[in-house]
């Protein structure tokens, strides 16, 4: 007979999951990451995993979208501390910093991303998907701000200069303090 688990272990195990998704899909991307290494990991059986997660494929859901929230909670606090295209330029720093930190969010490009997504039910690829437009929105709904170009152009800015993270190998120059160099030129640019 199966052993049941009380709320707080239920809560537990599956933050210890999540957490140890987070680190193998960094380290070793989704295909190299298997549920048997996942469980041994947290100290459950394979057959106990799927008691929290439907599949594989839901728990990299689940662990994408809730980095993103997490990263989108953070830079919204920033941006609202500091309500002016400075505080904007300081969030984009910090988001740049925690995609460096978990490189599976700037791998979409990748084949091994392409293989999670062609696996993802449509309910779940909706899930990311929104997940990523939340992202979006940090930077354009802010009462206290003033774009002085097109909300597409202004996205597309800050999607580019982020998204620089993948040549930080071939940089000349610390890679961190590029992206901070550009970030305080171009936010005189993209706001008022």
């Amino acid at each position: 007979m199966a052993r049941s688990f009380s709320e707080k272990e239920k809560e537990n195990i599956r933050k210890h999951l999540q957490d140890s998704c987070k680190q193998h899909w960094t380290q070793y991307g989704y295909k190299k990451t298997s549920v048997d290494e996942l469980c041994k990991n947290v100290g459950i059986s394979k057959g106990a995993f799927y008691l929290f997660y439907e599949s594989k494929e839901a728990l990299f859901c689940e662990v994408l979208c809730s980095v993103q929230q997490q990263i989108c909670d953070a830079a919204s606090k920033i941006i609202t501390t500091e309500k002016n295209k400075y505080g904007v330029a300081k969030a984009l720093k910090f988001i740049y910093r925690e995609y460096y930190e978990n490189n599976f969010l700037y791998n979409s490009d990748s084949t091994d991303f392409t293989i999670l997504m062609n696996k993802l039910s449509e309910e779940q690829a909706k899930k990311i998907e929104t997940s990523n437009k939340m992202c979006q929105q940090l930077f354009l709904n802010q009462p206290h701000l003033k774009l002085k170009v097109d909300s597409d152009m202004a996205l597309s800015v800050i999607y580019s200069l982020i998204m620089n993270i993948k040549n930080k190998e071939f940089l000349p120059h610390n890679h961190f303090k590029t992206f901070d160099f550009m970030t305080d030129k171009l936010i005189n640019n993209l706001y008022e």
